[in-house]
């Protein structure tokens, strides 16, 4: 056998047994949590467009992306101020179903240039407290209405 295949043999053992151990780690749980689920429920509208602003599930709430809109317009001022005001929207979004900022638990960012990195993370930190929330970011070539940022966040009570 050549490294490459041994490699690969051994790669694919660890993942079994990974998975085995997790599916016998949630063996106990698993009646539980289909007892306790729910159906989702789909909150608010998009207005013209085919998405909700949310859904539930259970306990955790799924937001769709937020950009830096109010009235209706991106806000001016560049990323900080994008930023400021898309969690602005997320925040509102939060407390219309009942839930709090401190309730976020996973948010992933979109933006169109990775040099904003610093300039996005400065304003984050200052709009949201520790803990922080588990959070992807993304470099992406194009948002909707020629936005700089988006994210998307999960909450959960």
């Amino acid at each position: 056998m050549s490294k490459l295949s041994t490699g690969l043999s051994t790669f694919a053992l660890v993942a079994l047994c990974s998975l085995g151990f997790a599916n016998s780690a949630n063996a106990n749980t698993t009646t539980a949590v289909s007892i306790a689920k729910s159906g989702p429920v789909f909150l608010g509208d998009g207005g013209t467009y085919p998405f909700s602003e949310a859904v539930r599930v259970g306990n955790i709430l799924y937001m769709s992306g937020q950009i830096g809109f109010k009235e209706g317009k991106l806000v001016k001022g560049g990323i900080k101020a994008e930023t400021k005001q898309v969690l602005d929207n997320i925040h509102s979004t939060l407390l219309k179903y009942g839930y709090r900022q401190a309730d976020i638990v996973k948010c992933m960012v979109m933006l169109t240039d990775m040099d904003d990195f610093d300039d996005f993370n400065t304003v984050y930190k200052a709009e949201l407290t520790k803990p922080y929330p588990a959070r992807s970011a993304f470099g992406v070539s194009e948002l909707a209405a020629g936005a700089s940022v988006e994210i998307e966040c999960m909450a959960a009570k």
